[in-house]
């Protein structure tokens, strides 16, 4: 009979050692163990990465030339290893053209449908091509916004906050500080304007001249300078505020400047195609009495129930072939708990949970068979009643005659696996053995294993006092996204976990209408960009009746999950500061002052220490033809980052490059009597990122990586005053060990007197929170409303909750905290 097993020989790919596992095909394996204990090692970059390069093996001479820069995975031998699919947890690329349509390839099928079998206005010749309906293509986008569906403008209102200030105050904020913004109101004056004048009192011309005109006259400027400062006239060219915004936002390659001057632009619809993106021949065709954009808009499900009746059809015709792909493909996404999205949703506004359950759907009517899937957290971000669907897509797969490697913390989902191969006993240096291999049962043997406890463990939790709170911070009328006239109340002082299904608009709550209204209040107007890009501009903003009790904050803290860095340039180390004081001793050391190097020397990322042929990033970007570009180890410095000049420094024998890929745990005792170095490493210690290396990329970073950095660099700061933390599924990515680890840092801080509010999916978490707001009872159109609010007893009593049986369930299980 053939092996029906994976066997895998003396891995060592980062912190491995030299591991033999058996791993059977055809079967749901469940990778576990704390965070960097080396799981991801095994599942992504020893199996992924093998079976990866034996396929580019088989591809052209070329191709294959440009693997091998990328190199292969450290292991002596691995046998019966099918080909292999990556399901990794990465962001969308920043392109509002990308959407749900584009990911899943919906809208291919629905432009299809639209060009056969769509209703054209009488006396039209002939059929439009499918690409005639796409806005990403010059046949079908309108030719004003460009596809977009949105155009930017700036009005007096977004150029002018204040009408009560005068010229010379800075009632024109969109202008630039400092010597630009002097020098334009020199002009005015030179032009014959009053600076004095309050912008309001100012005649209507005179202020529509100031901010619109297209003139650009020249003048001589008499300055008024400081004393004893020359005098010296100059010639002036003028800028209107609108032609400076709009020129900056297109031009200017400081990412800092566009950001601040899209803080001044209004994005409204297109006058031309009124958002809907496309040319008016395009939008004048219909399928069931609707054009294409507004099918593209509505939620998938209620797509689906539209288009069922053609699919129940009986005859051949292309329309009901056409609709009834179209029908099953997203009754796949609906099961995955993704109905609420629309196909015109922007890949941008998804998170890296609802990517991956986009493309695991795609893969569902694939029909691949024989195919190991390697799926990185695929419960992540899900609401246990989405991840029980999320168990039936995958038993689907499998049922298909597929294997599936699943890196996982969710204990639920493992507890459903066939196998078990849990890393560990620790993290990092402490990890990278394999504790047990064979069905989940026998893992309760495993002695050393951080994961039995709560796979097994059945204890009822301790009893804890709910905290009782300071005050209350109450928002009414709340209006974006789907929340509509939505009123909440936040209690201060308490540990406050804000819960509901994927869509029901946890996030829009939290992150962006109670962040906007605190920000307000605190002063902050700088525009808080999110995740938009130059295509996507402005996000809508939320619009409130009122809010009460914002006197009770002093200061905001928003934690979320983007990435600190999107080049392996950006490193925990820089990110938090600790590299600074590392640069500083070693220029310190005698050798370097010998040789009149500064802490300049021993950074990467400038001229003269650095490597030049990577220039400092330790990695040259390798593009890969038909696939996905990659980075790998510079031919160089192989790393390093520097050059041999830098690298004969040392300190306490080791250079600054062996300082950087040392962990965090290592580098605490290496650094301890560094105050500012120590400091650091023991905060990110306390969040459990003590396996990360010092200099591992921001491109090796997941979101719940990023967001613990964060975390770590604002609680090394000095607080004071009453503070409000604010943080999106900040267990993301963490075995239930870590959860613990971070829940202290969280809870002390509501400890010391401050207010945290967390959006979370992790019923242990809710569980051992002093208020929970639960939203619902669906996602989109059938979320934005709060079901229930109070401590977590009460609200898993409320019958009408998604969330209350499985936060009943977990008070009875092992508390999370």
């Amino acid at each position: 009979m053939a092996d029906s097993y994976v066997r895998v020989r003396g891995a060592r790919e980062h912190n491995l050692r030299t591991i033999d596992v058996d791993i059977p095909r055809d079967a749901l394996v469940a990778f576990t163990g704390v965070s960097g204990s080396g799981k991801s090692s095994l599942a992504f970059g020893t199996l992924y990465a093998e079976a990866q390069r034996r396929y580019f093996e088989s591809v052209a001479p070329y191709a294959r030339r440009l693997i091998h820069q990328v190199g292969a995975p450290k292991v002596e031998d691995i046998t019966g290893l099918p080909p292999a699919v990556a399901l990794e947890q990465r962001r969308s690329a920043p392109t509002s053209r990308s959407s749900v349509g584009t990911v899943t390839t919906l809208s291919n099928t629905l432009r299809m449908l639209y060009s056969r079998a769509g209703d054209y206005p009488e006396g039209t010749a002939e059929r439009l091509d499918s690409d005639a309906f796409s806005p990403n293509t010059a046949a079908g986008a309108c030719p004003e916004c460009h596809g977009l569906g949105t155009v930017h403008r700036v009005t007096e209102q977004s150029l002018v906050p204040d009408p009560a200030l005068t010229l010379r105050e800075g009632a024109v904020a969109a202008w630039p500080g400092a010597w630009q913004g002097k020098n334009l109101r020199d002009i005015l004056a030179a032009l014959g304007h009053d600076l004095d004048r309050p912008w309001r009192e100012l005649p209507r011309a005179e202020r529509e001249w100031i901010l619109f005109t297209d003139e650009q006259p020249v003048v001589i400027v008499h300055p008024v300078r400081d004393v004893g400062r020359i005098q010296r006239p100059y010639k002036g060219q003028y800028m209107s505020a609108r032609r400076y915004v709009l020129h900056t936002f297109a031009d200017s390659k400081s990412e800092t400047l566009r950001k601040r001057v899209q803080g001044f632009m209004v994005a409204e619809p297109c006058p031309v195609c009124a958002g809907r993106r496309l040319r008016p021949e395009a939008l004048a065709v219909t399928f069931a009495g609707h054009d294409i954009a507004t099918l593209a808009a509505l939620p998938l499900d209620a797509l689906a129930a539209l288009l069922r009746p053609t699919a129940a059809r009986a005859d051949d015709e292309v329309a009901p072939t056409l609709a009834r792909d179209l029908v099953a493909r997203i009754e796949v996404l609906t099961e995955l708990g993704l109905g609420y999205l629309s196909m015109d949703r922007p890949s941008p506004t998804l998170s890296a949970g609802e990517l991956q359950r986009l493309r695991l759907a795609t893969q569902l009517r694939s029909g691949l068979f024989g195919v190991v899937y390697v799926l990185d957290e695929p419960s992540a971000g899900l609401h246990p009643a989405d991840t029980e669907s999320l168990l039936t897509v995958l038993g689907r797969l499998k049922a298909a005659g597929n294997t599936l490697f699943v890196v996982e913390h969710d204990m639920d989902v493992v507890r459903r696996a066939d196998w078990i191969v849990d890393i560990g006993p620790r993290a990092g240096e402490h990890g990278g053995q394999v504790l047990h291999s064979g069905p989940v049962a026998g893992l309760a043997d495993a002695a050393d294993s951080a994961t039995r406890r709560y796979l097994f463990d059945t204890a009822p939790p301790a009893a804890r006092t709910v905290r009782r709170p300071a005050a209350t911070l109450t928002l009414r009328g709340v209006t974006l996204h789907n929340l509509r006239g939505l009123d909440a109340t936040f209690p201060l002082g308490v540990f406050t976990a804000v819960t509901g299904v994927s869509g029901s608009g946890k996030s829009t709550l939290v992150t962006r209408v109670l962040a906007e209204a605190v920000r307000e209040h605190l002063g902050d107007r700088t525009p808080d960009t999110g995740e938009e890009t130059a295509e996507t501009g402005p996000m809508a903003r939320a619009q409130l009746v009122g809010a009460e009790g914002l006197a009770a904050i002093d200061r905001l803290v928003r934690v979320d999950q983007k990435p600190i860095g999107r080049t392996p340039r950006s490193n925990l180390a820089t990110y938090t500061g600790l590299f600074d004081a590392v640069r500083k001793v070693f220029a310190a050391t005698d050798a370097a002052r010998a040789r009149g190097y500064t802490a300049g020397r021993f950074s990467f990322n400038v001229a003269g220490g650095r490597c030049e042929t990577c220039q400092g990033e330790g990695f040259v970007a390798v593009e890969l033809l038909f696939l996905p570009g990659t980075y790998a180890p510079c031919t160089d410095c192989h790393g390093a980052r520097y050059n041999p000049g830098t690298l004969e420094i040392t300190y306490r024998d080791r250079t600054v490059a062996d300082v950087l890929a040392m962990t965090v745990d290592t580098a605490a005792g290496f650094l301890a009597d560094l105050p500012a170095a120590a400091r650091s490493l023991r905060t990110l210690q306390d969040v459990g990122l003590g396996y990360l290396r010092l200099g591992q990329p921001a491109t090796e970073l997941s979101g719940g990586e990023a967001q613990r950095i964060k975390l770590a660099t604002e609680l090394q700061r000095t607080r004071r005053g009453h503070t409000l933390y604010l943080l999106d599924e900040p267990t993301t990515g963490l075995h239930p060990a870590d959860t613990e680890v971070l829940l202290r840092q969280l809870h002390g801080l509501v400890d010391a007197g401050h207010t945290v509010v967390v959006v979370e999916h992790d019923m242990g978490v809710v569980a051992g929170a002093d208020h929970v707001i639960d939203l619902g009872p669906g996602g989109g159109a059938d979320g934005g409303r709060i079901v229930a609010a109070g401590t977590p007893a009460e609200v898993a009593d409320v019958p009408g909750s998604r969330t209350a049986p499985y936060l009943a369930r977990r008070r009875a299980q092992p508390d999370a905290r």
